[in-house]
């Protein structure tokens, strides 16, 4: 059996999370603080949760959360024969296939969370789901959009399964998009809340500092195989798997194929490494034929272990 290990992004954390593993994961906890110079178990255990929400907050928290629960399944024994994380995620999934240290991926997650705040003044733009359309409609809504307001843009930024996609891009655009998407059938069209258009052309004023952050860090070749967000399918060369962290930061995620590269590869079994189940639900909608599992503390270990032996 081929199992793929899916480390989630951004919307999946909560205060408390892992409290129930406090002592399990209080190690890698400790690590991430004293890269980061601050208490993260705090934060994320007593809040405040608007501080947590903060996304120079949360990509850590996430982060480290996920690699705690990846360690203790590895230290009984565990392991996958791919990895995958949903944008924030993907920085797990390194992590998890020792292509970049813990130590290094909070740090540059932090920074990463501070340049996509930074790209774009608050409220100049955002991001909608829409429900019930093919992508090819969405797609095409978004590019009419586009020509349609004076200025500004808006792409799709997650292609979450089929029927689900997230869209970003500059308020107008925006608001534009949803209209069409709403007139050509869509079930729901509606505004996230969020605090930038994240995945989209304004997130592109970031890059060369992400560039400038990522390239002060060691890439080490991948010991599992890691799908990239932006190629829905793996890659080794460390350059190019810089290149397409940077890529990804104003680009699509491309989660609908990177399960259907999966499916194809042979893997019969997702496990879910994380806070949440939001990758579990969205699994379910893209290829029903895998089973699916969540590890989201110590005791889905033995569980998940006895489903595999």
């Amino acid at each position: 059996m081929k199992t793929a290990f899916l480390f989630p992004g951004q919307g999946s954390q909560a205060q408390g999370m892992l409290g129930e593993s406090a002592e399990a994961v209080a190690e890698t906890f400790e690590e991430a603080s004293e890269a980061l110079g601050y208490d993260l178990w705090a934060l994320v255990q007593k809040g405040p949760v608007e501080q947590l929400n903060q996304t120079e907050f949360t990509q850590p928290a996430l982060l480290t959360a996920s690699i705690a629960l990846w360690r203790l399944w590895t230290q009984a024994g565990g392991t996958a024969d791919f990895v995958a994380g949903h944008s924030l995620g993907e920085y797990s999934a390194l992590v998890a296939s020792h292509v970049l240290s813990l130590t290094d991926a909070v740090r540059v997650v932090q920074k990463r969370g501070q340049l996509m705040q930074a790209a774009v003044p608050l409220r100049a733009g955002g991001m909608a789901a829409v429900m019930g359309l093919e992508d090819d409609e969405i797609i095409a809504a978004c590019r009419q959009a586009t020509l349609d307001v004076e200025s500004g843009s808006v792409q799709p930024a997650n292609l979450n399964a089929p029927g689900q996609v997230v869209i970003s891009g500059t308020q107008a655009a925006l608001d534009r998009a949803i209209a069409l998407c709403q007139a050509a059938g869509a079930k729901r069209a509606i505004a996230l809340n969020v605090s930038a258009p994240f995945h989209s052309e304004l997130m592109r004023p970031a890059a060369d500092d992400l560039r400038a952050t990522l390239d002060q860090v060691t890439f080490s070749s991948p010991t599992i195989d890691v799908i990239q967000n932006v190629l829905a399918a793996p890659c080794d060369d460390v350059v190019l798997m810089k290149a397409h962290l940077v890529t990804q930061l104003y680009s699509a995620v491309r989660w609908t194929e990177s399960i259907q590269f999966l499916h194809k590869a042979g893997v019969t079994q997702v496990v879910e490494c994380g806070p949440g189940k939001v990758l579990i639900g969205l699994n379910k909608r893209i290829e029903k034929s895998m089973t699916t599992a969540n590890l989201q503390n110590v005791a889905n270990i033995s569980e998940l272990r006895a489903q595999q032996s």
